[in-house]
This record gives structure tokens, sequence and C-alpha cells, in this order.
């Protein structure tokens, strides 16, 4: 029988907000500890590791994913967003600002992969629905808003009207 051969390293190149990194990664890497301690891009949080809290989410070639879940050998050659991109020349986009007049975030533990959630939303859906935004931020535990408010800077940053 042949021998498995091992690998413990892989070279990765990524494109993350607009700009390309090469780098050397141990093939059992996740993509959120890649971005963080390789890259120093410390916008999207850790969580729980397991894909439960979506505190990690991030923007992958277009699909939304929680990148505890996803080893950074298998982002190699991908474009990833993450919630450092949404601002731009230090000016809060106007997600950003609906979640800051609408008081959507508390401790901001969550408010990473909310605000990418909401991203990848209003980027497939300009103007959803209710339920659209509820299943859209489902997959990312808050434990500070009770989640209103956040639906509600959702709803505004889509230019509807909001219920106060």
């Amino acid at each position: 029988m042949a021998e498995i051969p091992v690998v413990t390293a892989e070279t990765v190149t990524v494109d993350v907000n607009g700009t390309t990194y090469e780098r050397e990664v141990e093939a059992r890497r996740l993509l959120i500890h890649f971005l963080r301690d390789d890259l120093d891009l410390t916008g999207s949080h850790v969580g729980c590791d397991t894909g439960n809290c979506g505190a990690c989410s991030v923007i992958v070639d277009g699909i939304l994913v929680k990148s505890c879940m996803l080893l950074a050998v298998q982002a190699d050659g991908a474009k990833i967003e993450t919630v450092e991109a949404l601002a731009e020349e230090e000016q809060l986009s106007p997600l950003q600002q609906a979640f800051s007049d609408h008081h959507a975030l508390q401790c901001g533990y969550c408010t990473p992969g909310m605000l990418m959630s909401a991203t990848a939303l209003l980027r497939e859906t300009p103007r959803p629905s209710d339920e659209e935004i509820a299943r859209a931020i489902q997959g990312n535990i808050c434990r500070c808003t009770g989640y209103w408010n956040i639906f509600k800077a959702v709803k505004a940053a889509s230019g509807q009207e909001v219920a106060e």
C-alpha cells in the first residue's frame, strides 16, 4: 500500500479587501485565524469556532461564509471581503451608519458578522421584506440587543420606512 503524503503547509494567494496576499499557511489553519493572525485584519471576531454564532462571517467570492468553518487553503485564489472593507476612506457605509443611528450594537461582538450578513442580503435583495431580513440575520447570535434594532438598521439601510 502506498504511503499517503502529509501536507503540513501550503502557499495561499488571496485578494482580501482589494489587496493581494501570498502566505504560507498550515493546512489545518482556519480562515478566521489566517485573516486575524496572519493578515492582522481583526475586524471579524472569533466567537464559537463551531459555525453557530456568525461573528466571523465574511464574504468569499460573493458568498457569505462563516470563516471558522473554512480552511485558509480552501480560500486559495478567492476574493474575500471582511468588515474592514465596508467603510470607504474612513466614512461609514450607509449600513454602518444605520447601525449607529438605530442603536443596533451594544457590546459590538456580533456586529461584524451582522454587518457582513446584512451586506450580503442587501447586495442580493436591495429592498428585502421583513422575512428576508429576519432570515438573513438568523445565523448570527446577538446576546445584547434582542435583534430588533439590528432589524431596523437593515431595513433603514435598504431605504425603507422604519417604525420606531
